[in-house]
């Protein structure tokens, strides 16, 4: 749970910038790449990120820059990308706008369950990090460049001289 806001805005930044790193390495022919017949494509799940920065925000009555829930998810990664990248800068901005350290400790009706709002925001993170880590499977599995995001991922490793863990 966050406690201040500054605490909030050093993760979202890196968090966001992660999440940008891979929504950037995408190509519009890996979008399609999922596991199973009936499971979540690649571009879904980037789409999926995107959107639920206004809809998960916007329960607590933040106004997020980002595309609404309902709409369709662009053929082109490079959009994909651009439009999170327009929501996630939002997100910081009307965070600091909006909320003080104060406010962390409000409370919101949140799909059924009460949640401070400095835990509706490490949900918010948390739930951006199980997606994105779905993604980097199914980079791989499409034969994309996975970029490392709490260390190297195996490529750079390798661009580093060094071996990657087996």
């Amino acid at each position: 749970m966050f406690r201040k806001i500054e605490d909030f805005q050093k993760a979202w930044q890196y968090e966001a910038e992660m999440t940008g790193k891979v929504l950037s390495t995408l190509t519009d022919a890996s979008l399609s790449q999922k596991v199973t017949a009936d499971g979540r494509t690649l571009g879904f799940l980037g789409w999926h990120l995107t959107i639920t920065l206004g809809e998960m925000l916007g329960h607590v009555g933040l106004k997020i820059d980002a595309p609404e829930q309902d709409a369709e998810c662009p053929p082109s990664a490079a959009e994909i990308a651009a439009a999170y990248e327009k929501g996630a800068k939002s997100v910081a901005e009307e965070v600091n706008a909006n909320w003080t350290d104060e406010t962390l400790l409000e409370e919101d009706n949140m799909y059924g369950e009460t949640w401070s709002r400095g835990m509706t925001l490490f949900y918010f993170i948390a739930h951006q990090a199980h997606h994105r880590g779905q993604m980097t499977v199914l980079m791989r599995q499409a034969g994309s460049l996975v970029p490392g995001i709490y260390g190297p991922a195996k490529e750079e490793w390798a661009f580093m001289g060094a071996p990657a863990l087996p």
